[in-house]
């Protein structure tokens, strides 16, 4: 047994190391991707392109102004006279938001009154713009902190007698930076489309060229045959798990806080799924370029549904249902839950069983068709 399972796993790594190119796709490529992911797939907003209409043109209202892109939150790109403009701005994408101070705010804070800027933001991106508006929030409240404490100061009386200030703290993530989040979904989803991609031209592959016949009249058993066909693709895929671990640690500071062997171990459940049905549309294929169509076609819906971008709280629910036999989305859980919080099994074991379960469902599933397809 171990001997024809050794001749496998050698014809295996010969076969898909043979071209120096596929080397590079399977081990180069991943990393540069969580590179490309982890800068581009970003929600953090900087440099907001920001237009000013400054109508009352006091030392209150520039003083206003300064504050606003000091905070490194937005940059202004235009003075303007009127709201026309503004609005050309926003049609062409020059500019996200407008900030407008209308006459008379000097003399309301003055007066102790409350003074109104309007702010003219662009919506048709919506997280951005929700980001923005958060930005002006959060500026808002810290403005009327120190227009509140300059005044008291002056008075010299309380700051606002009764008043309650809450402040907030973000657990897991202090910055609520965008890397952390979305790195270790980049290595479910790198794994996902490598190992499925791999397995499912791992038997069409023996039907293209004509040596599938030449396999079934071996000694080899039908179970030799598949564990020398999938373990090569399990090595690859630990080892882009720990390639692109190590450059999420040293590109963009995220560690893995949680269990190094569970990590291993709920990979290893990730990828009876994930090879699990490669082997399936590997068997109901003619072709590589089947196999291939198929595959993408799984992992654009399994991605959409895992909850990278969406949460899955968020989706109707009859989604949310579909969502439960989504090996990516117990896998997303489990990988962000280990490298951002640093739980353990004790809170991972119901998404831990969902691999399991799914894995060997789909596995076991991929075993049955092949032994009808080729045995």
């Amino acid at each position: 047994m171990f001997e024809r399972l050794k001749a496998m796993l050698i014809k295996e790594f010969i076969q898909t190391f043979r071209d120096p190119r596929m080397r590079v796709v399977l081990f180069i490529l991943p990393m540069i991707q969580t590179v490309i992911f982890g800068y581009a797939v970003n929600m953090d907003v900087r440099q907001i392109p920001t237009a000013v209409i400054d109508r009352d043109n006091s030392p209150q209202s520039r003083e206003l102004l300064t504050m606003l892109f000091a905070s490194g939150h937005f940059r202004q790109v235009a003075y303007l006279d009127d709201e026309r403009q503004a609005s050309r701005l926003l049609d062409s994408g020059r500019i996200r938001v407008a900030v407008v101070i209308n006459h008379g705010l000097a003399e309301k804070l003055g007066q102790g009154q409350t003074a109104i800027v309007q702010a003219l933001v662009d919506g048709s991106d919506s997280n951005t713009a929700g980001v923005i508006l958060g930005y002006l929030s959060r500026f808002s409240e810290a403005r009327n902190i120190q227009l509140l404490t300059e005044q008291a100061a002056r008075s010299g009386g309380p700051l606002l007698p009764g008043a309650v200030r809450m402040e907030s703290r973000a657990w897991f993530n202090p910055d609520l930076a965008s890397p952390p989040f979305y790195v270790p979904a980049v290595i479910a989803n790198i794994l996902y489309i490598i190992t499925m991609l791999l397995s499912a031209m791992a038997i069409v592959r023996e039907k293209e060229i004509g040596t599938i016949e030449q396999v079934i009249v071996t000694p080899i058993r039908k179970y030799e045959f598949i564990l020398g066909k999938t373990l090569p693709f399990v090595l690859i895929g630990y080892a882009n798990v720990f390639l692109i671990s190590l450059v999420g640690w040293l590109v963009f500071r995220v560690p893995v806080r949680g269990s190094i062997m569970l990590l291993i171990v709920a990979t290893g459940l990730f990828l009876m799924s994930s090879l699990g049905t490669g082997l399936f549309l590997s068997t109901i294929s003619q072709t590589q370029q089947q196999a291939k169509m198929s595959a993408f076609f799984i992992i654009f819906i399994a991605m959409l549904l895992s909850g990278f971008a969406f949460p899955v709280e968020n989706m109707p629910e009859p989604v949310q249902w579909l969502t439960l036999i989504n090996p990516v989305r117990w896998f997303m859980e489990i990988i962000r839950g280990l490298y951002l919080k640093g739980v353990g099994l004790a809170i991972l074991w119901k998404q831990m069983l969902m691999l399991f379960l799914i894995g060997s469902v789909v596995l076991g599933v991929s075993v049955a068709r092949f032994r009808k397809t080729v045995g």
